[in-house]
């Protein structure tokens, strides 16, 4: 009875860790276009990183959606998790991807005076190597449909062989790549301008609190358990949070620290702007995509 009873605690728990999350997460996201709203401006922000995040969640979201809803896929997670057939990935997830994707899509839109009338900068324009990442990772998953339609046993069914499984497995690397490069044109611009101006700290703050949780909610799954393949199971969950929390404490020592008195006028973006030698080419390429 005192087993049951501690298992159900331990469930609870994990449900709650992972909604909290979720809505730290979640959160997260508001500060960024309200703040360009309320400046009708999208100075010191770089456009790569909502640019990327949309790809980045779109994938998240089909990911999350196979694990949770395909049974096809499930089928092939327990047999290669024979321990722990169960996979980690939970509806909080799911409802995670999808706010993210369309709040994502909301802040890269901002970047179009002709829908918002926001004041835009020359340099806010998707550099190259973004958007070689952006069709690259497109062109991979395609190449792997084909692989797995082409080579796969039974057309991708069978868990042994490439899968569809794998599919999902590398939408998910896609996001863990997305989320490592989609902070550095940002963690690069802030250090150009000497100011974290337009780059509301806020997100940051919720997004930190929700990376820790997340993985606190993770290792408490699989410590349960007593099997540690809902960590390797499900690998994007465990490296999307240490990544989160490592770049944004990057994030929080800008803020706090290094560029905590510094005022940023408008006009030292349009300095920015004029002189050349203050770009980057992650800032100031035009990579092919809009804006």
């Amino acid at each position: 009875m005192a087993s049951n009873g501690v298992e159900a605690f331990i469930k609870a728990l994990s449900r709650l860790l992972g909604w909290i999350y979720t809505v730290c997460w979640s959160l997260s996201f508001y500060p960024q276009p309200i703040n360009n709203f309320r400046r009708r401006s999208t100075y010191g922000l770089a456009i790569d990183f909502p640019t990327i995040n949309v790809l980045g969640f779109v994938c998240y979201t089909i990911y999350a959606v196979g694990f949770l809803y395909s049974p096809l896929i499930r089928k092939q997670y327990a047999a290669r998790n024979p321990s722990s057939p169960e996979p980690s990935v939970q509806l909080n997830d799911l409802a995670f991807a999808v706010h993210a994707v369309i709040l994502s899509a909301i802040v890269y839109s901002q970047f179009f005076p002709i829908i918002w009338g926001f004041k835009v900068a020359p340099y806010q324009r998707v550099s190259k190597p973004i958007a070689g990442l952006f069709w690259g990772s497109l062109l991979a998953v395609a190449l792997l449909v084909f692989y797995v339609l082409g080579k796969g046993p039974d057309s991708g069914a069978d868990p042994f062989s490439w899968a569809w499984i794998d599919v999902l497995y590398a939408m998910s690397y896609i996001k863990v790549i997305i989320t490592v490069v989609k902070y550095v044109p940002q963690a690069w611009l802030n250090y150009k301008r000497k100011s974290t101006t337009g780059w509301d700290i806020r997100q940051i703050l919720l997004d930190i609190t929700g990376g820790v949780l997340s993985l606190v909610q993770l290792i408490l799954d699989s410590s349960f358990e007593a099997d540690w393949s809902g960590v390797t199971g499900n690998p994007i969950k465990f490296l999307l949070g240490n990544v989160t929390i490592l770049f944004d404490a990057i994030f929080v020592y800008q803020h706090y620290v290094l560029y905590r008195s510094r005022d940023d006028p408008e006009e030292e973006d349009e300095d920015i702007n004029k002189d050349p030698n203050l770009r980057t080419p992650l800032l100031s390429e035009d990579g092919g995509l809009p804006r």
